[in-house]
């Protein structure tokens, strides 16, 4: 629980740009008032879960949690859209906090690159060849060759977005874990991931980088042509995210756990 009240014009609003959105920040900021995200107690955030993902990497490292409210399509990161008691909701939900991956890539020019993600950091491959990576965990290879579309680190918060989608587990919020699952593995075609302790380093080299290109991607942002790719969690910096009390993560985790 954020353990404050709420007040009217100590509320920042951000919205996407979809139509729907755009008239729910409109109708708000007439209700409740708006301030400068600077001065704001809480960020709400009006849109879907690309939107919040974007807000949260806005606001990292300043304190300000983030409450969502679903004008988007999923909205597995947001809660349900109502305009009526905004202040009790805001004041009763509960925050909890994430820590980012860190993604330190090398391209094949042997330029660095950082950047972290909240869900997860992903390879792909870019043209019709298959990648070859080779798997390290706090520097000792582990699997000396992957044949695969690519592959993934997750952390809880991005367990159930592309990690499940690619058949990886849902991991729940507070595990000190992260998953890491491939992409399409054709060799070895049964190796279906693993679960990492979320202190582990995870370095993934990219094998006949010129003749199979990658891409590695952390959230939003996307290096190419990458050699090497170095994660872990990112301990010093913090997002703050809020859930409604009666509907929070731990709660929507075990539903999808369940859902068939």
């Amino acid at each position: 629980m954020i353990n404050k009240t709420i007040r009217s014009n100590h509320i920042a609003f951000v919205s996407s740009d979809t139509e729907e959105a755009r008239d729910s920040l409109t109708v708000l900021v007439d209700r409740y008032g708006m301030c400068p995200p600077e001065d704001a107690d809480v960020i709400v955030a009006l849109g879907g879960d690309g939107l919040m993902l974007q807000t949260l990497h806005r606001f990292m490292n300043t304190g300000t949690p983030i409450y969502g409210m679903n004008r988007g399509s999923v909205g597995f990161l947001m809660n349900e859209y109502r305009e009526d008691d905004l202040l009790d909701r805001l004041s009763a939900a509960d925050v909890t906090t994430i820590h980012p991956l860190l993604m330190e890539a090398v391209d094949q020019s042997g330029h660095r690159h950082n950047a972290r993600a909240v869900n997860e950091v992903s390879l792909l491959r870019q043209t019709y060849q298959a990648a070859k990576l080779r798997i390290s965990i706090d520097g000792r290879v582990r699997l000396e060759e992957l044949v695969c579309d690519g592959c993934l680190v997750s952390t809880p918060a991005g367990s159930t977005a592309y990690n499940l989608s690619a058949h990886g587990p849902i991991l729940p919020i507070f595990a000190p874990m992260l998953a890491l699952t491939p992409i399409s593995a054709f060799r070895p075609r049964r190796w279906r991931g693993a679960l990492l302790p979320n202190r582990a380093v995870v370095q993934i080299e990219v094998l006949e980088a010129a003749k199979r290109p990658v891409s590695a991607a952390a959230d939003h942002t996307e290096i190419r042509n990458i050699a090497s790719v170095t994660v872990r969690e990112d301990t010093r910096s913090e997002c703050l995210i809020m859930f409604d009390a009666e509907h929070g993560w731990d709660e929507r985790i075990l539903t999808e756990m369940f859902r068939y």
